[in-house]
Formats: structure tokens, C-alpha cells, sequence
């Protein structure tokens, strides 16, 4: 558990640096949550 908090802590960091406002942060989980999907629905062919 603690390997993934280690591993996952940077990710996330680097992650909320990127975005420098709300509206930043909203449009990457958007764009993240858009991939997912993609990722899901190619799958499914």
C-alpha cells in the first residue's frame, strides 16, 4: 500500500502543477475522463 502511495504521490503533484486554475483542473479530468472512454470503447470492439 505504501509503495503505491510513493509512487502515486509525485503522479499526483505534477498533475495539480500542471493546471494553474480551477477551470485548468476541470478540462484535464475532463480530457482524462475522455480517454478512459475512448480506451473502453475501442476495447469493446
Amino acid at each position: 500500500m505504501s509503495l503505491r502511495l510513493i509512487a502515486f504521490a509525485p503522479l499526483a503533484f505534477l498533475a495539480l502543477a500542471a493546471c494553474n486554475t480551477v477551470e485548468g483542473f476541470g478540462q484535464d479530468v475532463q480530457s482524462g475522463g475522455a480517454a478512459i472512454e475512448d480506451a473502453a470503447e475501442d476495447a469493446q470492439e
